[in-house]
C-alpha cells in the first residue's frame, strides 16, 4: 500500500533567507517535509521564534503563523510505501520527544558554500534534516550527502511531483477548505516588514 507525503520549498522574504538566495541564487531557500496534504503535519528545523533568527531548532510549523503568512511555495508530493512512511514519522517522533537536544546548524550552511562535509551530532539546517528524513526511502536518494542539500536538489528527484506554486496562504484556504480570512490585513503586513 502507498502513502502520500509532501515537500515544502518555501520563500518567506526574511532577511536571513535572502542572505542564503544571495548564494544559491534560487527563489526557494526553505525545505519542510510534511504527511499530509494540509501541512498540519509539517516538520524542519528552523526559528523556535519568529523574531529570532539564531535560535533555531527541530520545529513543527504551522502553515497558516508567524513567517509563513507572506511565504510563496513549492509542494511536491511523494509517493512511499507505509512501511517507508512509517519509518520517517518513527524518526521525527524521536527528534519530538528529544527536541532540546537539537539545534540549527548554522555551521554546515558555510560547509554547504565550501562543499565540505560539516556534520555536526543532533544539528541541522532545513533541507539537511529533509533529506536525513528521506534516507528511509529507497525511491528518494539523493545524489548529494544530507549535510550539502540546498533545497533546489529536491526538484531534481523524479520520485518528486509537482503539485503546486504560488503562494502558500492560497493553497492551505483551498485544502483546509478555510475562507480567505487568512488574507492579512494591512497592520499585520506592516509589523511583519518592521520584524525583518
Amino acid at each position: 500500500m502507498k502513502k502520500n507525503i509532501y515537500i515544502m520549498l518555501s520563500n518567506t522574504g526574511t532577511l536571513f533567507s535572502k542572505a542564503i538566495g544571495v548564494y544559491t541564487r534560487k527563489e526557494m531557500n526553505h525545505t519542510s517535509i510534511a504527511f499530509d496534504e494540509e501541512l498540519f503535519e509539517m516538520y524542519s528545523f528552523g526559528r523556535k521564534n519568529k523574531n529570532n533568527p539564531f535560535n533555531g531548532g527541530f520545529v513543527k510549523e504551522e502553515a497558516t503563523n508567524g513567517l509563513f503568512k507572506h511565504a510563496t511555495c513549492a509542494i511536491y508530493k511523494c509517493q512511499v510505501t507505509t512501511q517507508e512512511y512509517n519509518r520517517m514519522q518513527n524518526k521525527i517522533r524521536q527528534m519530538e520527544r528529544q527536541k532540546e537536544l537539537y539545534k540549527y546548524n548554522l555551521i554546515g550552511l558555510f560547509g554547504v558554500a565550501m562543499q565540505l562535509k560539516l556534520e555536526r551530532e543532533h544539528a541541522f539546517f532545513c533541507s539537511q534534516f529533509v533529506a536525513t528524513i528521506l534516507s528511509e526511502c529507497e525511491s528518494t536518494k539523493l545524489h548529494v550527502p544530507p549535510c550539502l542539500v540546498q533545497p533546489h536538489h529536491f526538484e531534481q528527484l523524479s520520485s518528486l511531483e509537482l503539485i503546486y506554486k504560488g503562494k502558500l496562504q492560497t493553497y492551505v484556504s483551498s485544502k483546509r477548505g478555510m475562507e480567505e480570512s487568512l488574507q492579512v490585513n494591512a497592520w499585520d503586513k506592516y509589523a511583519f516588514f518592521m520584524q525583518h
